[in-house]
């Protein structure tokens, strides 16, 4: 999943940045309400963590302006000010949740959570195909009951195929949710993951679940003929 994180203190952005990338999330980080914007509108992201108070911007007019472009994308607001108005007004402008700072990570990490549970699209947070199984919360990946270990961007990638199961990705989509801002189109890296992918999951047995469409992309379903 892919994140924007907009967030004018570069030292707590970088941790947060870090972090994130830790847990298995693509992320890009805008640093002021401009940039913001322009990222928003070049890329596709399934979460943006937004600061309120930011310089050229606010959070504010950032919001008002993805909600007024029709954007859909899920909205959690940062701020240093506990005021009931503030938490009140970033609601009515669109934001999907709001948390005070200073915030333990841990916290942030089970919001994302939660709101990338929410929408049917997205699943629930153990993902089955076939005999495969991705825990989502645990980011812990089995096969007919063994467990597979995987790198974070292998998991991440996973993870994507899994909550589009049956459903054939292309590149250009794969890469818009599992790599961040710094991910070059004319690499192989994509490919390179998957093979990975694919020889970590037939290894303890079991039919390939990972198929190639060519021209069109990959497809994660029991059979190759599936979606």
């Amino acid at each position: 999943m892919r994140i924007l994180l907009v967030e004018d203190d570069r030292q707590l952005a970088s941790t947060v940045a870090r972090g994130l990338r830790e847990h298995a999330y693509a992320v890009d980080v805008a640093h002021d309400g401009d940039e913001a914007v322009y990222l928003a509108a070049v890329n596709t992201y399934d979460v943006v963590v937004l600061d309120v108070l930011l310089p050229k911007r606010s959070g504010f007019d950032v919001l008002r302006e993805l909600r007024r472009r029709g954007s859909s994308v899920r909205v959690l607001m940062l701020t240093s000010r506990d005021a009931v108005e503030d938490r009140v007004h970033g609601l009515d402008l669109g934001a999907d949740d709001y948390m005070v700072k200073p915030f333990a990570f841990e916290e942030l990490i089970a919001r994302l959570r939660a709101l990338l549970r929410r929408g049917d699209a997205l699943g629930p947070a153990v993902l089955r195909v076939a005999d495969l199984e991705v825990d989502t919360r645990a980011q812990k990946v089995a096969r007919a009951g063994h467990p597979i270990e995987l790198t974070t961007k292998e998991y991440a990638l996973l993870e994507y195929l899994a909550r589009n199961a049956g459903r054939v990705v292309g590149r250009a989509e794969i890469s818009e949710h599992v790599w961040d801002d710094n991910y070059d189109p004319a690499s192989n890296l994509i490919e390179v993951y998957v093979n990975r992918l694919r020889r970590k999951l037939e290894a303890v047995g079991g039919a390939p679940l990972i198929h190639t469409r060519r021209g069109a992309g990959y497809i994660l379903a029991e059979a190759e003929g599936a979606g």
